[in-house]
């Protein structure tokens, strides 16, 4: 596996097409087809599916996409700073809930550009279950977690602040008048829960568990935002970050369902392998992280 293998690698996979790939590389399509063969006999598993004149990545395609683009970013941070480049190069690549993502990260981005404005970032919402294996290879430089704590000799964290979670129903909702609801009272209502918002969601369905409580349906989805439309429409109930639907309860849209029998707040954790190198700009947008976080919770 070389680097020229991976650059063409990743150029097939943005373009979708082996032709476009060698025109932009200036390679002969025999060339291109060459690489991705040899990548693929070294891994044993195709990385495109051929659909005619277009190809998609396989599984493993996107798996290698995400590594490659690490290793890329990492050669050009090398060369940046072993050639004494005044601008740091290279890319960060974080894992970060949605709804931590969307309140702190425009401003976070917005501070950390102005200091250094040629690094990119990758950045992808939350999976608890791959993340440690994900830092330990460095395929992701730094997480931010909505948990109280994470248990991994591996690891570090560090509490950024704590977010109040709130359980929400449309403004119309039969429970939404009450001064306070039990957790029984979910029982036979829809519940909207967020796929990929990190560990507050298995808590909340591990008190619905152990409270026998068993809903009329369970509706998972990928966005946070169309969580909350959903709960808006009167499709369900939701429990979310405050933060993050603040503007609706303040208008009136959305209701707060006060529950005593579950614990509705959760800290901002940024976690790093124990082993990683911090370099300079890492250490520079995490202190950035550090100080949007801290100075708005």
């Amino acid at each position: 596996m070389e680097l020229r293998q991976l650059k063409t690698f990743c150029t097939v996979a943005r373009l979708s097409s082996f032709n476009r790939a060698a025109e932009t590389l200036n390679y002969a399509q025999s060339t291109v087809s060459a690489q991705i063969k040899l990548l693929e006999e070294e891994f044993g598993v195709p990385l495109f599916d051929r659909l005619g004149r277009n190809v998609k990545l396989t599984e493993a395609g996107q798996m290698l996409m995400r590594y490659s683009r690490r290793m890329l970013d990492l050669e050009a941070e090398t060369r940046a700073n072993v050639a004494g480049w005044e601008e740091p190069h290279g890319a960060i690549a974080i894992r970060i809930p949605q709804s931590i993502g969307t309140h702190y990260l425009p401003e976070a981005l917005s501070r950390f550009r102005k200091r250094y404005p040629r690094v990119g970032f990758d950045v992808s919402t939350c999976a608890y279950d791959v993340l440690q294996q994900e830092l330990r290879t460095g395929i992701t430089d730094v997480a931010f977690l909505l948990t109280e704590s994470i248990h991994s000799a591996e690891l570090k964290s560090e509490l950024l602040g704590v977010v109040d979670l709130v359980l929400v129903a449309s403004a119309g909702h039969a429970l939404a008048g009450n001064a306070a609801v039990n957790i029984n009272d979910l029982a036979g209502e829809p519940l909207i829960l967020p796929k990929h918002d990190c560990s507050y969601k298995m808590g909340f369905e591990q008190v619905l568990t152990e409270a026998k409580v068993v809903p009329a349906t369970m509706i998972e989805l990928n966005s946070v935002e169309s969580i909350k439309q959903c709960v808006l429409k009167g499709v369900g109930i939701a429990m979310l970050p405050r933060i993050v639907v603040e503007k609706e309860i303040r208008a009136g849209q959305l209701a707060v369902l006060p529950c005593a029998e579950m614990d509705l707040e959760a800290g901002i954790l940024m976690i790093w392998h124990r082993n990683k190198w911090i370099s300079p700009t890492l250490g520079a947008f995490m202190d950035t992280m550090r100080e949007v976080v801290r100075g708005s919770v």
